[in-house]
């Protein structure tokens, strides 16, 4: 088998690694595809100390973000429940139903937070009652949260 060559990666490279990974590839690989096309540098023992400080700062900022989450988590368990208001046609059920949006408004209004829509899971809601919310704040951390569906 022939030597492999370690390269740091300069890009994303699909199937083979992320930005400042270390990889072991064929040199033919390497001479005439990564290197070229700017996609790696060789593994030099400076390059190696740029790729671990990049790591520690990710990893540090990973945990100032999942740090704000449990703070956002806990501000949103301190409010019991939030009611939305909505029309209501007959034997309780509300014209349209309540959206991820419906939701993110009513966090804003009740704590002033802004939450990413796109992170609140709800229950399909189609008449007045109490639903519970999960909400994703971070990969690691998640909230629940009551929604109380009234008349407008």
């Amino acid at each position: 088998m022939a030597k492999r060559v370690q390269l740091v990666l300069t890009q994303d490279v699909s199937k083979l690694g992320k930005l400042g990974d270390l990889v072991d590839v064929a040199p033919g690989y390497a001479r005439n595809y990564l290197i070229p096309q700017k996609l790696a540098t060789h593994a030099t023992p400076g390059i190696l100390k740029q790729v671990e400080r990049r790591r520690e700062q990710e990893r540090q900022r990973q945990l100032e973000l999942r740090q704000q989450a449990l703070e956002q988590k806990a501000a949103l368990e301190k409010v019991s429940s939030l009611k939305i208001g909505k029309q209501v046609g007959e034997n309780e059920a509300i014209f349209g139903t309540v959206t991820s949006q419906d939701v993110a408004d009513a966090i804003k209004a009740a704590t002033g937070q802004e939450i990413d829509r796109r992170g609140i899971t709800l229950p399909d809601i189609n008449h007045l009652g109490t639903y519970k919310a999960d909400i994703k704040l971070h990969s690691e951390v998640t909230a629940q949260l009551d929604i109380e569906v009234v008349a407008s």
